[in-house]
């Protein structure tokens, strides 16, 4: 973890920051110094113990409860955090569900739940956080959290992988627009991490075939996430933008 400080001062906001990649991601951007805001839905003792693991790396966090596929509700909170902490520096959008199944008997619903939180609120949060970012200029962050799966596509996850590859396009247009106010914009693509969400839909022998096909030969960690997305939170990284940094041990190159 990096520990140098450098986020001193700034305001960071986490979507999905009470486990895996979005916990590690809170506690390395805390480890710079940065105060994080840790979002969570459903989950508030999993977003307690991550603000007390952001303390402890040497930060300041508090969590907030908000859905990001409700724009009404992103708009409010994001509101308040400006309100409460006096503004906002660092959004990390890394809120996502994964609801798997064959396109074929893929349900509607699930297809339109899919897309409302894993790409609706990466919308909703940037464009309720945008005008916030702008004001603080050269410190001004977005850093979405995208896929390999939306880079390579993977049966029984069309809806997942659909919202993923848009992120991408998306990360890319934002970083052009705002790129003359200092404000960077960029992706992280993880491979296969091992989460609570993925090793729910990754059975052992699954998991095995991957490891196979993964060059550094090893399922990827939470920490392998949270120390890129730290970098390009800070003034290391202020000259990149629309970029997609792949974190996925090899697997696509």
């Amino acid at each position: 973890m990096i520990r140098d400080r450098a986020l001193e001062g700034c305001i960071a906001l986490v979507t999905g920051g009470s486990r895996g990649i979005g916990r590690s991601v809170c506690v390395s951007l805390a480890g710079r110094g940065a105060t994080v805001v840790v979002n969570y839905q459903s989950r508030e003792d999993a977003a307690t113990e991550t603000v007390e693991l952001c303390k402890s790396a040497g930060g300041t966090a508090l969590a907030s409860r908000f859905d990001v596929g409700d724009r009404a509700q992103v708009a409010g909170a994001i509101d308040r955090v400006v309100s409460e902490q006096g503004g906002l520096h660092i959004l990390v959008n890394n809120a996502g569900i994964a609801i798997n199944g064959l396109l074929l008997r893929f349900k509607d619903d699930d297809w339109d739940r899919s897309i409302g939180v894993n790409l609706g609120g990466v919308f909703a949060c940037s464009k309720a956080a945008m005008r916030h970012l702008l004001k603080a200029k050269e410190r001004g962050r977005v850093i979405n959290i995208t896929s390999v799966v939306g880079e390579m596509g993977n049966g029984g996850q069309a809806a997942y992988a659909a919202a993923k590859a848009a992120i991408i396009g998306f990360t890319k247009s934002m970083a052009k627009e705002v790129a003359s106010r200092g404000v960077t914009v960029n992706a992280v693509s993880p491979g296969y991490i091992e989460t609570d969400m993925t090793s729910a839909h990754l059975p052992e022998a699954q998991k095995a075939q991957l490891m196979a096909q993964i060059p550094l030969g090893r399922i990827g960690a939470a920490d392998d996430v949270g120390g890129p997305v730290a970098f390009l939170a800070g003034p290391e990284a202020a000259y990149i933008t629309g970029a997609v940094l792949r974190v996925n041990g090899g697997l696509l190159m």
